[in-house]
C-alpha cells in the first residue's frame, strides 16, 4: 500500500488533509499493539508531532496499546518539556527513550564485499546491523516510522530506513555508517538518493526486516518563518514512497543560489540547537554555496557545549575540526577515533577544510574554547545587534553599510548549493 498527498504551490496541506490520509492508511485494519517511532525535538519542523498525535488518538479510540519510541539516535533524550511541546496531548509516560548502547539487538550484517563495491573500495569490512529490540518484538502488529525527508550529510536524504537503523539503531551501525559517509565525501552525497549509506540501509531493510510490519510515514516540509509548511505526506511500506518524497524534498529543500555566497549568516534556534554536534548543520548544509575565502557566521545563542555525549565532547576538544584529510590520517593512527567513528565523522562534517572561515557567536562557551576546536569566535550580543534576525529576511540582504549577506534562519531544513559550481 502506497499513499501520498502533495500540496498546491501556494498553500500547505491542512490538518484536515493530513487527518484524512492518515485515517485512510489504516482503515479496515485491526491492530492490538502498535509501536510509533517519531523523531526527537531536532525535527520539530517535520510536522511529525501533529501526525503522531493523530495516529495515537485514532488507534487509542480503537483500543490499541501504543508505545512511542523516540528516534533520537545518539542525541540527548527529549525532555518532558520538549515532548509536550512537540507531541501535545500524548501522555509523556507513553514515551520510551531509545538507548543506543544498551537497548539494541544485532539482526544481521551487510557483507564487506557488497560494501566494498558500493563505496568504491573505501570500506571493505562487514557492517553489523543493530536495532532497538522493540523493532523485532513480534507482539507489535504495526510499526509506524514517522519522519521528514530532507537533505542529510551522511545518507543524502534523511529518513525512511535511516529512522530505524540510526534513529533507533545501535552503536556499531550508527558509528560505521557515519564514518563511511564522511570518507566517501559529503558533497558527493548530500541531496541525493542512492548514496553508499542508503544502499547499506536498503540492504538491511530488505534482508533483515522484510517481515517487520513497518509502515513509513514521510513528510516534506519547510519553515522559513518557523511556521511549518507541509508540502507532502508519503505513506507506505515500499521504497516508492521514499522516492516520491525525495523528488519533493529536492524541489523544496534545496536552494540553488545564483552565485557563491561571500558572507553567510545562519541562526540556530535556541530551542533546537544546544551543541555544535547539532549546530554544525550550519556548516555542512551551506558548504556547497559559500565562496572560497568566504565567511560563515553562526549565531548560536543556546549552544553551550560541543559534543552532546561526554565521550564525543572529549574527542572534539582533543582533535578539533581540523579538516577531512587530517582526520582521516589521525583515524588511522588513533585508537580513540577508531573506537568512536561517529565522532571522527562529525569532525570531518564540521570543517570547511580551510576553504572558508567559520565564526561561532555564542553566549556560554569561552572564546578560548571555541578557538581551540578550530573555529573563530565572536561576541554573541555584538553579532546579534549587527545581524538582527528580527529584521533580516531569508536569502540575500543588504546591510546599512552596504555589506551583502545571505541569511538562513534554520539550516536543518535545507541544503544550499552554488548552481554555477553544481553545473561544473
Amino acid at each position: 500500500m502506497n499513499l501520498y498527498l502533495e500540496a498546491q504551490a501556494d498553500a500547505p496541506l491542512t490538518d484536515e488533509n493530513l487527518r484524512e490520509i492518515i485515517e485512510k492508511s489504516i482503515e479496515g485494519r485491526d491492530f492490538k499493539k502498535v509501536l510509533i517511532i517519531p523523531p526527537d525535538f531536532t525535527r520539530f519542523h517535520s510536522n511529525a508531532g501533529f501526525i503522531t498525535n493523530v495516529y495515537y488518538h485514532i488507534l487509542k479510540e480503537r483500543g490499541c496499546k501504543i508505545d512511542i519510541l523516540i528516534a533520537q539516535g545518539t542525541h540527548d533524550a527529549i525532555s518532558e518539556e520538549q515532548f509536550k511541546e512537540m507531541y501535545k496531548d500524548i501522555p509523556y509516560e507513553r514515551m520510551i527513550t531509545h538507548d543506543w548502547q544498551k537497548d539494541t539487538v544485532e539482526i544481521g550484517y551487510v557483507p564487506g564485499d557488497y560494501i566494498d563495491d558500493i563505496t568504491e573500495g573505501i570500506w571493505k569490512q562487514d557492517v553489523p546491523i543493530e536495532v532497538n529490540k522493540r523493532v523485532v518484538d513480534p507482539s507489535y502488529d504495526l510499526i509506524l516510522s514517522v519522519g521528514q525527508v530532507v537533505p542529510h550529510e551522511v545518507i543524502g536524504m534523511a529518513n525512511h530506513s535511516k529512522n530505524i537503523f540510526v534513529g533507533v539503531g545501535g552503536d556499531k551501525i550508527i558509528n560505521t555508517s557515519h564514518m563511511i559517509g564522511a570518507m566517501f565525501g559529503l558533497e558527493k552525497i548530500m541531496g541525493k538518493d542512492h548514496s553508499p549509506v542508503r544502499k547499506i540501509f536498503d540492504y538491511a531493510l530488505e534482508h533483515f526486516l522484510n517481515k517487520a510490519p513497518i509502515l513509513f510515514v514521510l513528510t516534506v516540509t519547510t519553515a522559513a518563518k518557523q511556521d511549518i509548511f507541509t508540502h507532502g505526506i508519503y505513506i507506505g511500506d515500499e521504497r516508492f514512497v521514499l522516492e516520491e518524497a525525495i523528488l519533493a524534498a529536492q524541489k523544496y529543500n534545496i536552494d540553488f543560489v545564483e552565485r557563491g555566497i561571500k558572507k553567510c549568516v545562519v541562526y540556530l534556534d535556541e530551542k533546537e540547537f544546544h551543541s555544535t554536534w547539532l549546530g554544525n548543520k550550519a556548516i555542512y548544509r551551506t558548504r556547497m554555496a559559500i565562496q572560497d575565502g568566504g565567511d560563515l557566521i553562526v549565531l548560536a545563542p543556546a549552544v553551550k557545549t560541543f559534543g552532546e555525549a561526554p565521550e564525543n565532547d572529549k574527542i572534539i576538544r582533543k582533535y578539533g575540526y581540523c579538516g577531512r584529510e587530517k582526520i582521516l590520517k589521525l583515524f588511522e593512527e588513533s585508537q580513540d577515533l577508531k573506537d568512536n567513528m561517529g565522532a571522527a565523522a562529525h569532525l570531518i562534517h564540521g570543517s570547511s577544510d580551510g576553504r572558508f572561515n567559520i565564526t561561532y557567536a555564542v553566549k556560554d562557551i569561552s572564546r578560548e574554547e571555541i578557538e581551540s576546536v578550530g573555529f573563530q569566535a565572536a561576541n554573541y550580543d555584538e553579532m546579534a545587534r549587527r545581524y538582527d534576525i528580527g529584521k533580516l529576511r531569508y536569502g540575500w540582504n543588504k546591510m546599512p553599510d552596504g555589506e551583502e549577506i545571505f541569511y538562513i534562519p534554520n539550516p536543518a531544513l535545507g541544503l544550499w548549493i552554488d548552481k554555477n559550481k553544481f553545473a561544473e
